[in-house]
């Protein structure tokens, strides 16, 4: 049986309230009610809720001083604000505090629906990614590479060396000795691990297409391109791209990995470098 999500309505309107309980038990929600700030941030203290609803203007503790405190206990809930016209300056701060959205008064019931639905999701993405970059990490860290003998030791060092730093690191060996995990340990001991992994294997696509792939190129650049594309390099920014058989390149595509790798700038096809 699925389990229902806990929303947490919090709205010093009594009514309102009630008529919020109502519509969210309908779709299928579990309501827990608070009628002030102070009472929502004891609530999340003491059990965890899938969304918060809050009311902005509230006689004791203001919807934003509430979210502050929330947002410092658990920054991965998301609060919905709810606002009268009047108050939508306030709103747009309480998006800046960390609020997911806002909704004026009286609500639209099919977009509360939609922001509520919404939300839900981007928290669940959240979660999927972090647990994703725990695994890979876990799987890349340099203590799950195996090995005592000599060579390894001096492997495993030049890994930490070079994971920190800004440099272009070229692997070698034969196919199946683990170069995509030498790389992948390389991009989860470095600053960069919060950034993508992007991996493309350049034997594994056709010259004439490499270079749009790991460029990108503008519109209208060849037949078939009606519109612009960004390449892997900028795919990867902020994070590590691994370039597999990469000596399988043509001399001419080399070249202009070089420029990049060099230079640090990209041209998309039929376009200018950036």
């Amino acid at each position: 049986m699925k389990t229902k999500r806990a929303i947490l309505v919090v709205d010093d309107d009594r009514a309102h309230r009630t008529m919020l309980r109502t519509l969210l038990s309908g779709w299928g929600y579990l309501i827990h009610e608070a009628d002030d700030g102070e009472t929502a941030i004891a609530a999340v203290h003491n059990q965890p809720f899938d969304l918060i609803l809050m009311d902005i203007r509230m006689l004791k503790v203001s919807g934003l001083e509430a979210l502050v405190e929330i947002k410092a206990f658990n920054p991965a809930i998301p609060v919905i604000i709810m606002t009268a016209h009047a108050s939508l300056e306030t709103a747009v701060e309480a998006v800046k505090k960390g609020a997911y959205d806002y909704l004026p008064k009286p609500l639209d019931f099919d977009e509360l629906r939609l922001k509520m639905e919404r939300a839900m999701e981007h928290r669940q993405l959240k979660e999927e990614n972090v647990l994703l970059k725990e695994s890979l990490g876990s799987r890349f860290d340099r203590r799950n590479l195996i090995g005592n003998s000599p060579v390894m030791v001096r492997l495993l060092d030049t890994v930490a060396q070079v994971a920190p730093s800004e440099a272009t690191v070229l692997i070698t060996g034969e196919s199946g000795t683990g170069k995509e995990m030498i790389a992948g340990a390389i991009h989860f001991n470095s600053w960069r691990r919060e950034g993508p992994f992007v991996k493309i294997n350049c034997a594994a696509i056709t010259e004439t297409l490499l270079e749009s792939e790991l460029f990108g190129h503008e519109k209208g650049a060849f037949t078939g391109a009606d519109r612009r594309k960004e390449g892997k390099f900028r795919q990867a920014d902020g994070g590590t791209i691994f370039l597999d058989e990469v000596s399988e390149m043509s001399l001419s595509m080399q070249v202009k990995l070089l420029r990049v790798l060099q230079e640090r700038e990209i041209t998309r096809v039929g376009g200018t470098f950036r």
